[in-house]
């Protein structure tokens, strides 16, 4: 009853436009693309990429009125559509079908048309999606599928099209949702950030496509025998019929005994993406994807085709490796080239696609002890997309800096009131800087990048990865990057413990003085310092409690955990001890909690408690001891590890 009275309300009148049906037809044909990324993001996401994409094709095709049609008075609202009845009514099928298409099926009830798997278009063989976003667009993505289809509605209507609440509420009761639902709609699309200028990027654009194929198993099931060796027989044929090199040498790569359409694509040299120079001045987002590609070699392109053929089919004798959690397969689109040129002695390209850096190495003289290195960059920002690693030779690495940096410097991290020393910038390339090397005895040194960006200065380590971890220090949730005397300070004693992080995939490292805690000698007194370090995979984080006595020109482990919310954003408390032994010859239990830890207490092989975030109790040599927390709040924690 209710659809019915809102049916009603917006049919058209005596009043409303007239809209031809020649005039539909050219509001349709100019306003295609955008009118099928609206369906497609309108319609439910369970419906696979694959579908989605085929459905919002027929549904904007078949939203052509068959004769003039009187529509209601609809906004347009967008550059080129203001008063256009045409591109209203239109867009109005649109939205009410693909609607329409996310309604579940009734049992007694035959299923609308756009409830169906559209027959035209169809494509055999293929699955056809639109083309990877980054994380921006994939979590943006996530949040859609997870609203009604009303706020999805809604939202890509405000997004796309531009239009205030109120006409946003007129279409979709004009498309068949009523008015609290339309209300309801608007609010659930409230929760979602407003990134509107997400909405035009490749994610969610069903006019540009990759095809993958479809079920080869069911298909190979359901296809003669003699038909398949036929059509092998036909495609080796042509193949080998291919006269030369076909795409040329591969070098170090291993040969390719299959031709994918989609997959050659991505191969070639003269598909890769290269952001425009200045991009990075103007863009929303500030990532490495408006990295221009830079490097004497980036116009070469037998050097660009035998880095992308070895990223897809690396050689048995090519070194490759992967940071933990990044997949080393080949690209699933072209790439984007950030540099391509000659360090020290090797040609490097280093290439992006959207979630991973990719840097292929080779030697001057040939393709013999080529490398291959892959690192997660998913998610990276401002803060993040600063620098990668070019190479390292004797002891020395050189990093390629973002667009953005106007300076660069080598710190020793160890000696903070030491100062740093400036590095030259050509074309984005610094000068060589010692790499911190790990040893096994005393740590004298730990050598950092320091990068100014204006009036922002950051420090970023080497940990043997492509990507450079960013250092900062801190409270959880108020962290700032390590640049200030204060921050340099904190870090020096535990600098060293990066080691202990080396080749983990470690995103940042953030150092929290947590604690100040007098010794019961009355030396002084020993600080509390939790190092944290954050992965690009999300999970595995690797949490240490360390604590350095008066003097002590480095941090000794109390505790530690791995995978652990302590010290972090989602958990800013910390709890650890360690056994102590004076100057006199006494031992001691240490324990030292956040500044919101209300009392503490010991059991075990030693027993003892305290008011307040502090904990001294007289101990045994070797003796084991529980501890228990009790925030604040109410809340419990035991120590870390």
């Amino acid at each position: 009853m209710q659809s019915q009275d809102v049916a009603k309300r917006h049919a058209p009148s005596a009043g409303d436009p007239v809209v031809d049906v020649e005039q539909a037809e050219a509001a349709l044909v100019e306003h295609y693309p955008g009118l099928v990324r609206l369906a497609y993001l309108v319609l439910p996401p369970d419906l696979g990429r694959s579908r989605r994409v085929l459905t919002a094709h027929a549904l904007t095709q078949r939203a052509l009125p068959g004769a003039r049609t009187m529509t209601p008075v609809i906004p347009a609202q967008s550059t080129g559509r203001e008063g256009d009845p045409g591109y209203a009514l239109v867009r109005l099928r649109v939205v009410r079908t693909a609607l329409e298409a996310g309604r579940p099926l009734r049992r007694l009830a035959w299923p609308r048309r756009s409830q169906l798997p559209p027959l035209l278009p169809h494509v055999w063989g293929l699955k056809l999606f639109p083309r990877s976003g980054g994380a921006d667009e994939l979590a943006l993505d996530q949040r859609l599928s997870a609203l009604s289809g009303p706020a999805r509605a809604a939202y890509a209507l405000r997004g796309l099209d531009r239009l205030p609440d109120g006409d946003v509420r007129r279409v979709l009761t004009a498309a068949g949702v009523a008015e609290a639902e339309a209300d309801a709609a608007l609010r659930e699309a409230d929760e979602v950030a407003d990134q509107y200028a997400l909405l035009a990027s490749p994610e969610f654009d069903p006019c540009s496509l990759q095809a993958r194929p479809t079920d080869l198993m069911r298909r190979r099931r359901h296809t003669k025998a003699a038909l398949v060796a036929g059509a092998a027989l036909v495609v080796c044929g042509a193949l080998l019929s291919l006269p030369g090199d076909g795409w040329g040498p591969d070098g170090a790569a291993a040969p390719a005994y299959a031709r994918n359409p989609a997959a050659e694509a991505a191969l070639d040299p003269g598909r890769l993406t290269r952001a425009a120079p200045t991009a990075w001045k103007t863009s929303a987002r500030t990532d490495f994807s408006v990295w221009p590609a830079r490097g004497a070699l980036a116009g070469d392109e037998k050097l660009l085709r035998r880095a992308l053929a070895v990223w897809a089919r690396p050689g048995g004798n090519v070194r490759v490796s992967a940071t933990a959690g990044t997949a080393s397969g080949g690209p699933a689109g072209p790439p984007q080239l950030l540099y391509a040129g000659t360090v020290d002695t090797a040609h490097v390209v280093i290439l992006y696609d959207g979630l991973r850096i990719v840097r292929y190495a080779e030697p001057k003289d040939g393709t013999a002890g080529a490398a291959l290195d892959f690192a997660r960059a998913d998610g990276a920002g401002r803060t993040e997309a600063t620098a990668v690693v070019l190479g390292r030779a004797d002891g020395n690495v050189r990093y390629l800096t973002a667009p953005w940096v106007t300076k660069a410097a080598e710190r020793d991290l160890v000696k903070p009131r030491s100062g740093a020393m400036d590095l030259t910038l050509t074309d984005g390339v610094t000068s060589p800087l010692a790499t911190p090397v790990q040893r096994t005895g005393d740590c004298t040194s730990w050598n950092v990048l320091q990068l100014t960006d204006g009036s922002h200065t950051r420090l970023m380590s080497d940990l043997g990865e492509l990507v450079p971890a960013r250092l900062t220090s801190g409270r959880p949730g108020k962290t700032k990057d390590a640049s200030g005397a204060g921050a340099l300070h904190t870090w020096a004693p535990y600098a060293c413990s990066l080691g202990a992080v080396r080749g983990q995939g470690v995103r940042s490292v953030n150092a929290w003085e947590f604690a100040s805690q007098p010794l019961p000698d009355d030396t002084g007194s020993g600080e509390w310092v939790c190092t944290r370090a954050e992965t690009w995979r999300g999970d595995g984080a690797r949490v240490m409690a360390q604590f350095r006595t008066p003097g002590g020109k480095q941090g000794a482990v109390a505790a530690k955990a791995e995978d652990a919310p302590a010290c972090g954003k989602r958990d800013p408390h910390v709890l650890a001890g360690v056994l102590w032994k004076s100057e006199g010859g006494h031992w001691y239990l240490l324990a030292a909690g956040g500044r919101d830890t209300e009392s503490i207490e010991a059991t075990g092989g030693v027993s003892g408690s305290a008011d307040g975030n502090l904990l001294t109790a007289k101990a045994k040599q070797g003796a084991q001891a529980e501890l228990k927390g009790t925030l604040t709040d109410g809340r419990t924690l035991g120590g870390l590890g």
